[in-house]
């Protein structure tokens, strides 16, 4: 039966609590009688042995309950896991040596929290220095000058190397017309939620642990925590609160912090509260992976790409921390972006290097490929002097190939990319853009106009990491695949109607949507239902693909909602018969009743056919089971092992999105955004103005990361950005209102036909802006970000060093008499 989605812009039912001051976040949990506060000693180090650590002027000082240091760690944890089979060890705290500044050390446990950060200064470490490396290439080099191996017992700092291939790129690349080859690197970013990590753990002695964490999952690392802290799953009980500050894919790298305030709760035999500041945040959280990459193209005289040849290096600091190398490998089954391209051949690799560890960061992956791969095409169409919008569209794959298997293995499941183009550019934008920019040019102003084309993925396959490992390692191993998302539907006896899922929102708008697609179902008002998207590991279903990330909620949560409401609908309409007379299928649900289709006054309240359920289970019909509550566990269909020949289906749906913009760039470098224009296939669209927010939000995030953002280390690995002075993120003031444009081809393979959003334009937005920027300046390499000082320097020349006038140095030194 298919159920018409009444997919209106409602009212978020979030908000009313948020702006009256009643929002529920981690930190405004009650503690129990006794719970202890906690501060994080790190080290200012980015690369040194720890000699000793004496604590024992922190132990004297009354309020100091405990000090957790790495040789606690070491004897009651083993290191986590990684992705990789390599002998790096991580823990919780540093163990013999630190890797990067802000590397956790100690932990001081306190009566409260102001004590235990003064504690921290009575800790006496010595340190032995060693020299560091921050730059990943100078940090995967095999010749002179070896750089120092943050890992000895590996060998190496590249601690991944596959190479793959696809269809015969090299026979592609020896007929070719042409061979286009562009060399980029991504800078360091991160998504920077106003609320921090906050961890509250209590260790329960034979029966483990219980957290309290605004960890977002995914809950592929709660076996992770477990078996770091040796306990079994069960009792490893973790839960989320209500409300979460934000997080973009950050708040996946507090595991470490959960599992060191475990430890921390029981060496001080009490719970344990941790609340992350700022300036930890910044310095050793997380990040997005920066990453060097070589791209090259073959190509034919009408700017057909016929071949793709990447290299792809990529630098997770410190560690290579789970989900990693996720960055990596997200993208992988379809690397050729939109593009129909038949031939490709790829060399990854994972260097270490001595900067925080990486993790999830909005778009992860995205951004990293979407620069290349979109500067590539540009170059493209400068080289053979074509139009970059040709090049693009000659390249996209058509309507009529969809669902579309690239050449890597992604399923793109529908789509119609040329429309999406004809729409973007129509309605005379394209052409106003082109005005602007001609007689700007006629001015003399630097005016440049730039595209991109993206894939958004949405809907990971849980197994495309081990896409990391050879074919042999993953059949050692056993298969990893899917996608599985959970929702909870119950009617109570007096009819109410709760909804629980898996989802973990962060702010998004979940419960919103939720109850939108369940009253479509039940033919009830969005009053009538209360959702709880708080989740609790020892009472609620869930899975490891469990979490908010990789935009799965629109096509996997609402959808097993939507399944899971379904399947009471069905179990209310057979009640409903035994009163109504007519058969299951002849019934519709609306207004809050069950009734006739073809004669609506023959109805019954939806309330009093719950009642009979919970009241009377002696009087449902045969078979019907008593209560009413159903549970669906749900994955993609099509989302299986990566095969022998390493081709993976990555995630279960893939949206599009085309951006166009026009920039201007002043005589001091400011780039000024003109225009921006993104249009977006994201399948349905279960509540409008919450996609519409969602691409404002990955636009922000985009335009940071173009102009701004960038994580800076010096080259002794000192950390730069340790302020919201040094580490700058756009306000509403910088951040310009973009037309926003729709279409929607549904995705045959979720339950609702949407598609994950949210993510896109933290891939598309950083490169359209570099392209309209080269475009403005007539040059061929730009990096992000695009800071005034930077851009200027590629019209205007190097800045002189501090100290020298620019009249010093232009001045001819004198002649000799």
């Amino acid at each position: 039966m298919e159920i018409r989605l009444d997919r209106r812009s409602v009212e978020r039912v979030e908000d009313t609590p948020l702006v009256s001051g009643r929002g529920c976040f981690a930190d405004d949990r009650g503690e129990r009688p006794g719970t202890a506060h906690a501060a994080v000693l790190r080290t200012p180090h980015a690369h040194a042995e720890i000699v000793s650590i004496d604590a024992t002027a922190a132990h004297s000082m009354p309020e100091v309950v405990a000090v957790l240091t790495g040789e606690d760690v070491a004897a009651w944890t083993r290191p986590f896991i990684a992705g990789v089979k390599q002998p790096t060890r991580h823990y919780a705290l540093a163990v013999d040596r630190v890797r990067y500044v802000g590397e956790p050390v100690a932990v001081v446990v306190a009566r409260d929290r102001y004590t235990a950060e003064d504690a921290l200064d009575r800790i006496e470490v010595e340190y032995r220095e060693f020299d560091s490396v921050i730059d990943p290439v100078a940090a995967a080099a095999a010749s002179a000058p070896v750089a120092p191996l943050l890992h000895p017992e590996v060998g190496s700092n590249v601690v991944s190397d596959r190479h793959f291939r696809y269809g015969d790129p090299d026979i592609a690349f020896a007929t070719a017309d042409h061979r286009v080859e562009i060399s980029v690197r991504y800078p360091r970013n991160a998504c920077t939620p106003v609320e921090g990590f906050v961890v509250v753990a209590e260790h329960l002695g034979e029966d483990g642990y219980d957290v309290l964490s605004n960890f977002q999952g995914p809950f592929s690392l709660h076996p992770v925590m477990a078996r770091t802290l040796g306990v079994p799953g069960s009792r490893l009980r973790l839960r989320s609160p209500r409300d979460s500050g934000g997080s973009f894919g950050v708040k996946q790298a507090i595991f470490p912090c959960i599992v060191a305030m475990c430890l921390a709760s029981r060496k001080a035999g009490c719970p344990v509260k941790w609340v992350e500041d700022r300036l930890e945040h910044l310095v050793a959280a997380t990040s997005a992976t920066n990453r060097v990459t070589t791209l090259e193209a073959a190509v034919t005289n009408d700017g057909t790409v016929t071949a793709l040849r990447w290299d792809q290096l990529d630098d997770c600091g410190a560690y290579l921390r789970a989900p990693e190398p996720a960055s990596l490998y997200r993208t992988h089954g379809h690397m050729t972006g939109p593009y129909r391209i038949r031939n490709l051949e790829i060399r990854n690799r994972v260097v270490l290097t001595n900067k925080t560890p990486t993790g999830l960061n909005r778009g992860f992956g995205g951004p990293q490929v979407y620069f290349a791969l979109e500067r590539l095409m540009h170059r493209i169409a400068n080289t053979l002097g074509l139009d970059p919008l040709d090049v693009i569209r000659r390249n996209l794959v058509p309507k009529e190939a969809f669902p579309y298997r690239a050449a890597s293995g992604s399923l793109l499941d529908s789509g119609d990319y040329t429309t999406a183009l004809d729409i973007a550019t129509g309605d005379g934008r394209l052409a106003r853009l082109r005005a602007r920019r001609d007689a700007a040019r006629a001015e003399g102003r630097r005016f440049g106009l730039g595209f991109a084309a993206v894939v958004e993925p949405s809907i990971s396959n849980m197994g495309y990491i081990t896409m990391a490992l050879t074919p042999e390692e993953r059949e050692r191993a056993g298969p990893k695949d899917g996608a599985a998302a959970c929702a909870t539907v119950a009617i109570d006896p007096i009819g109410s109607i709760t909804v629980q899922a898996d989802s973990v929102p962060q702010g998004q708008g979940h419960r919103t949507v939720l109850a939108q697609v369940v009253a479509d179902v039940l033919g009830v008002g969005l009053d009538d239902i209360t959702v709880n998207v708080e989740l609790d590991t020892q009472k609620d279903p869930w899975s490891i693909a469990a979490g908010n990330y990789s935009s799965r909620f629109s096509g996997a949560v609402a959808g097993a909602a939507h399944l899971a409401a379904m399947k009471l609908r069905g179990r209310l309409a057979r009640i409903a018969t035994t009163h109504l007379n007519v058969s299951p299928e002849a019934l519709e649900f609306g207004g809050g009743r069950i009734f006739a289709a073809d004669n609506p006054e023959n109805a019954v309240p939806l309330r009093r056919a719950a009642g009979i359920a919970h009241w009377s289970p002696g009087s449902l019909p045969e078979h019907a089971e008593p209560g009413l509550r159903e549970t669906v566990f749900w994955s993609t269909p099509g989302l299986e092992p990566p095969d022998a020949e390493d081709r993976v289906n990555s995630s279960g749906a893939y949206g599009f999105i085309f951006d166009m913009c026009g920039v201007e760039v002043d005589d001091t470098g400011r780039v000024r955004i003109d225009e921006y224009v993104t249009m977006h296939d994201a399948g349905k669209r279960l509540n409008p103005a919450l996609v519409d927010g969602q691409i404002r939000g990955g636009f922000a995030h985009g335009v940071g990361a173009a102009l701004y953002e960038e994580l800076a280390y010096a080259s002794d690995g000192s950390f730069l950005s340790g302020t919201f002075a040094d580490y700058l993120v756009p306000t509403a003031c910088e951040v310009p209102v973009p037309t926003i444009l729709h279409m929607e081809t549904p995705s045959p393979f979720t339950p609702l036909g949407a598609k994950g959003v949210g993510e896109g334009n933290t891939m598309s937005t950083p490169v359209c802006l570099a392209n309209a920027v080269a475009d403005a300046l007539g040059i061929d390499d730009v990096e992000l970000p695009m800071t005034p000082a930077k851009v200027a320097s590629w019209f205007a020349g190097e800045e002189p060093p501090p100290g020298q006038c620019p009249q010093e140095r232009e001045e001819p030194p004198p002649e000799s008499e």
